[in-house]
């Protein structure tokens, strides 16, 4: 961390790699297709930010912060400034030796499902879940970048997490999970 403060660009590459999974998740839920675009926007402000930053140990905490700010900064533009669409003309087409990006939606479709479900959570404790679960703070840390109380995390977290689990058992195949399907129903002679 101190080596990345002074510009090691290999320290600031590593704590990018930590960091960067989670956080992109988060914003998925709450910018969708934009996550990556404000992802990056939030690393430009970390980048600049992060020599003058005193808790090293909250690092995780800081840059989700940085990063809901710039989420909310972002669906506010969008709010007043409708999307224009990009003409298909204009698009150019990917460049050689890039994955394909078919394989790559094949190999996120499961964590995207997981991102949407907790997305349809009402805001605070979506936010709640992905903070805890998905970016791996702690209560204080998540409630600093929430600005609530620690015990107003708990509970959302709680509560999403609940949710979730009313909501998977609501699926036709009760298991949540791709490929797994439930067993045989138990005989009525076994549920005595």
């Amino acid at each position: 961390m101190i080596a990345a403060q002074h510009g090691d660009d290999a320290a600031f590459a590593t704590l990018y790699v930590a960091v960067q999974p989670g956080l992109l998740r988060y914003l998925r839920a709450l910018v969708g297709d934009d996550a990556e675009d404000v992802a990056s926007e939030a690393w430009l402000h970390i980048a600049r930010d992060l020599p003058g930053l005193r808790d090293a140990a909250g690092f995780r905490g800081w840059a989700a912060a940085i990063a809901r700010h710039r989420a909310l900064d972002h669906l506010r533009h969008h709010r007043r400034r409708p999307a224009v669409a990009t003409p298909i003309e204009e698009l150019a087409e990917l460049p050689g030796g890039q994955p394909d990006p078919a394989d790559q939606a094949v190999e996120a479709i499961s964590t995207d499902q997981a991102v949407a479900l907790i997305a349809s959570l009402p805001r605070d404790q979506a936010e709640a879940v992905l903070l805890r679960a998905v970016v791996g703070l702690d209560v204080e840390s998540a409630a600093r970048v929430l600005g609530k109380r620690a015990g107003a995390v708990r509970v959302a977290a709680h509560r999403g997490l609940r949710r979730l689990a009313a909501l998977l058992d609501q699926r036709p195949d009760h298991s949540g999970r791709r490929g797994v399907t439930p067993g045989p129903a138990p005989a009525p002679e076994q549920m005595t």
